[in-house]
């Protein structure tokens, strides 16, 4: 039997490797590991990982995913806290981040948005403290932001 440790890193296929780095450095705040020419870059969460995520641009015209289709769903990045979803939120609203979603997985709340090719992302955190509280209240309603 295969003894896997962890998953250690996924690649991503774009469209435009330039438009994606900007997204997923500026907008996620993964940190730029490294590049292979212009085709490919290499970003880390944090620096326990060499890498963590790579995309690899595949042209202008390349279909995006879709839903009908066998393939990733999404990949999920995990967050400290409720709070830092919440800043999360509040970023990707000011920056037009295309929102796909609020999860509530019991004591996980997930946010799930769209990169600019449409591969899904979720940014979760654990707040057993909100189990019953749906996310999107807990990110729009203030009173119920609060709470708990």
């Amino acid at each position: 039997m295969i003894k896997i440790k962890r998953l250690g890193h996924l690649v991503i296929r774009v469209r435009n490797v330039k438009r994606s780095e900007e997204f997923y450095s500026n907008v996620l705040g993964l940190e730029v590991k490294g590049r292979y020419d212009d085709k490919m870059v290499f970003f880390r969460s944090n620096h326990e990982v060499d890498h963590d995520l790579a995309i690899m641009g595949i042209g202008d015209d390349a279909p995006g995913p879709e839903a009908t289709r066998v393939g990733l769903y999404h990949f999920a990045y995990e967050l400290g806290s409720l709070d830092d979803l919440r800043e999360a939120y509040s970023s990707i609203k000011e920056k037009g981040v295309s929102i796909a979603g609020f999860g509530d997985h019991g004591d996980t709340k997930g946010l799930y948005i769209f990169d600019p090719d449409g591969n899904e992302i979720e940014l979760y955190a654990i707040a057993p403290q909100h189990e019953d509280t749906p996310l999107e209240a807990l990110l729009t309603e203030p009173q119920a932001s609060r709470a708990g």
